[in-house]
């Protein structure tokens, strides 16, 4: 069966689905989730795409990012792919969303409204291989001076929203 993703409208509306190859070849307007996983150093754990992906393959992101599926609920979503690409478990919290427009060298196009969610964990991960590569801490810190000295190696969602992921959280100490 073809993964469909659920088309929004810019208040996150649902407003239809698509087979998710064709929304990334449209650019249309779906749900998304990315997941940011800290361990008790407050490091962030990061995954490196599997090469296999068929957009941004091999690049580094955050814990885990995907789409919940029709009828599925954000959280339910990003709690089952965590286990699925990370093989982890996390008392995960919505944080925010934001909405971007990224076009790639393939042509491939995500116009995704992205919810956030935070959780803490110090469990090493169990890689599924089909989805990732490899995995990384890092501080906050390194990984801003790593994407500002290394921008090619990470993907463009990460990039965007990483600032206001580090306003939240210096906003809770």
């Amino acid at each position: 069966m073809e993964e469909q993703v659920i088309l929004v409208d810019p208040n996150d509306v649902a407003v239809g689905k698509m087979e998710k190859l064709e929304a990334h070849q449209k650019g249309v307007l779906h749900r998304a989730f990315s997941v940011f996983i800290f361990n008790s150093k407050n490091e962030i754990l990061l995954q490196q795409r599997a090469k296999t992906k068929y957009h941004s393959a091999g690049l580094w992101t955050n814990t885990c990012c995907s789409h919940p599926r029709p009828g599925e609920a954000n959280l339910e979503g990003a709690n089952r792919r965590l286990a699925e690409e990370m093989g982890m478990h996390a008392d995960l919290s919505y944080v925010f969303n934001f909405t971007y427009k990224a076009t790639f060298g393939d042509g491939l196009i995500e116009h995704e409204l992205d919810h956030v969610f935070f959780g803490y964990s110090n469990e090493l991960p169990i890689i599924n291989t089909g989805e990732v590569e490899s995995f990384r801490y890092l501080s906050l810190e390194e990984l801003t001076l790593d994407i500002r000295k290394n921008p090619t190696i990470y993907t463009e969602w990460l990039k965007i929203c990483l600032d206001e992921v580090i306003e939240y959280l210096a906003l809770r100490k």
